[in-house]
């Protein structure tokens, strides 16, 4: 198969002018238009097209022939999932893990709701290989109080390995901080830490409640929603932006009315035009 990521030509790939010089030049642009089809009607991202595994799929099509057979949807959903799983496991994981017993592992927590509004607490591992996912728990029946979030996090150091894990981290929340010194009282070679992301959050949450503060980000945040929920407006004001965007305060992490507040500084040029355009 031709490598079309690196921006050649049909002309430069010699693959393409083989096939061209045999007459297959139709039977690749049908090819071609089919593949494209695909992302189209399932609304895929381009960049699909330069992911290896794309590129490895489509090979392991083509080399099998035309008696290949496609996976069923409940083999794409369970078998072949499983499967990927274990690999991850087995060959992946491995890899990580034989790092974690030289040099040691920090172990990360993150709580947030999916969708069905269920409580999901993930567990990622980080180490100087990098860091990678080892599971995610459905918390939504356990009450979190700070004995149950120690026996949750104590499960986790046990199935990792008590000799492997150096340090513990957690959110502020009480309940995490006494669980962290529970920890701490019955594995005295670990250390539990606040997450430093969290308490800055936190730290900027407590900055933003300051009057003269808490009016200037109310104040973006208005000027914001009404700009994103007026089409004509929102047009207008790319127009005078030049399709830059401004960036919309989150509901949950405070840094994001700081940015906004940013993003409004560096398009106050094109804001103020807009604001005093005919159109307006």
């Amino acid at each position: 198969m031709g490598d079309r990521s690196k921006g050649k030509t049909k002309q430069d790939d010699p693959t393409w002018v083989h096939c061209v010089k045999v007459g297959d030049g139709k039977k690749i642009t049908v090819v071609c238009k089919d593949i494209c089809r695909f992302l189209y009607a399932n609304a895929l991202p381009f960049n699909l097209v330069k992911s290896a595994y794309f590129k490895t799929m489509l090979e392991s099509v083509a080399s099998f022939g035309p008696s290949f057979k496609l996976p069923y949807y409940h083999e794409a959903m369970c078998t072949f999932l499983k499967k990927e799983v274990e690999s991850i496991k087995m060959e992946l994981l491995e890899k990580y893990k034989a790092e974690w017993k030289k040099t040691g592992c920090t172990l990360m927590s993150d709580g947030w709701s999916d969708g069905k509004s269920r409580s999901i607490t993930k567990f990622l591992i980080n180490s100087h290989r990098g860091t990678v996912f080892l599971k995610s728990v459905d918390t939504s029946r356990i009450i979190k109080n700070a004995y149950n979030l120690f026996l949750l996090l104590d499960s986790v150091i046990e199935e990792i390995g008590e000799e492997n894990v150096v340090q513990v981290v957690t959110d502020s929340a009480l309940a995490y901080v006494k669980a962290g010194e529970m920890l701490m009282a019955k594995r005295n070679k670990l250390f539990w830490s606040l997450c430093a992301a969290h308490c800055l959050n936190l730290i900027l949450r407590d900055i933003g409640d300051i009057s003269i503060h808490k009016d200037t980000i109310c104040k973006a945040r208005k000027v914001t929603v009404y700009i994103y929920r007026h089409s004509w407006v929102l047009n207008l004001m790319r127009k005078h932006t030049k399709g830059r965007e401004l960036i919309r305060p989150g509901a949950t992490r405070f840094a994001t009315s700081y940015l906004t507040l940013n993003s409004l500084e560096e398009n106050k040029i094109g804001l103020r035009a807009m604001f005093g355009s005919e159109e307006w």
